[in-house]
């Protein structure tokens, strides 16, 4: 299968210890790399108030993960996220399709700004001829 790049974040419980947290990511990490993928990056955000409250708690731990892989080792870990009692919500999105597609909206935009820069270039000149000979 084709490598499919993943965005996994999880709120985990505030009450947990950081020694908790900090295993937890390394065990998704080897999770990650046993089954054959890869962690691109992991941003371990900290403690934030949640947008509304979950069992009764204002604030939660975030951790992002950008993960790249078949989907098998996404299967894996969510299903291991269900059932762990410090993580109280876990979300994953599918980013490739979404980062290819603003990628070529990008160039897209960059070759038509290019475009209208020569055009303009080549207007000026006409214009500063069309002066100089009226002189």
């Amino acid at each position: 299968m084709a490598n499919r790049t993943y965005e996994v974040m999880y709120i985990a419980d505030p009450e947990t210890a950081d020694e908790t947290i900090a295993k937890l990511n390394e065990a998704v990490e080897k999770l990650v790399q046993t089954e054959g993928g890869s962690v691109v990056r992991t941003d371990d955000i900290g403690r934030k108030r949640m947008a509304y409250q979950i069992n009764k708690k204002k604030e939660g731990y975030y951790v992002l993960f950008e993960i790249e892989g078949s989907g098998q080792e996404i299967a894996e870990i969510e299903r291991r996220m269900r059932v762990n009692d410090a993580i109280i919500r876990y979300m994953t999105v599918r980013v490739d399709e979404d980062r290819k597609s603003a990628e070529q909206k990008r160039a897209k935009r960059e070759n038509k700004a290019n475009k209208r820069a020569s055009f303009r270039k080549s207007g000026s000149r006409d214009e500063t001829e069309t002066a100089n000979n009226a002189r």
